[in-house]
């Protein structure tokens, strides 16, 4: 995984009007904090982030006032409607360190003939990795699986110093059988009522 370089300056304002002023300049209010030290209030360029922030478990490489600090984005608020970046939490992490995160499940393969649906129970699944090499995506294979089938933790194919953060027997996909929707009462009725006619 490559390192984001991303200038940060040193944030001095606090409250709702302030981080209105740093999101008016196309800046993100953000705090980075982590390993003992005390919380950095700091603002970030706006387009940079997003684009960063498009890779799930970026490594971000903050230059502080000339101190770099290596961070992985652990919250990140968004505007509901517009969707354009209010807050982001950074957890500062060092080179070699172990950290938890989540990395989402990607399907290839074609499921058995018949009326199948794939059901994601975990959409991302939980692992701990090397902070600097961090997996961006693992992929299942579903070839062949057909309802009652399913794939646990254990099953998913991991890169070489990633773990499970979750039981092995935790259920990550299953197969169920596409059910036909009954016909409703009142659809019933009207088809009795033309029959009738």
């Amino acid at each position: 995984m490559s390192e984001v370089k991303l200038a940060a300056e040193i944030r001095t304002e606090f409250g709702k009007g302030a981080a209105r002023r740093v999101r008016r300049e196309s800046k993100v209010p953000g705090v980075l904090y982590g390993h003992g030290s005390d919380p950095i209030h700091i603002t970030l360029p706006g387009h940079e982030l997003l684009l960063a922030l498009r890779t799930s478990n970026v490594l971000l490489a903050v230059d502080v006032e000339g101190k770099t600090e290596l961070a992985i984005p652990k919250a990140v608020q968004r505007d509901a409607i517009k969707g354009f970046l209010e807050h982001v939490d950074l957890l500062i992490v060092k080179r070699g360190e172990k950290v938890n995160v989540e990395i989402p499940v990607h399907t290839e393969g074609e499921l058995a003939p018949g009326a199948y649906l794939v059901e994601h129970v975990l959409n991302a699944l939980p692992v701990e990795a090397e902070a600097t090499h961090i997996p961006e995506s693992v992929t299942v294979s579903i070839a062949g699986l057909a309802a009652g089938d399913s794939i646990l933790a254990k099953d998913v194919p991991l890169p070489s110093g990633t773990t499970l953060a979750v039981e092995d027997d935790t259920v990550v996909l299953q197969v169920l059988a596409a059910q036909a929707e009954e016909p409703s009462a009142e659809a019933e009725a009207e088809g009795e009522e033309a029959a009738e006619a």
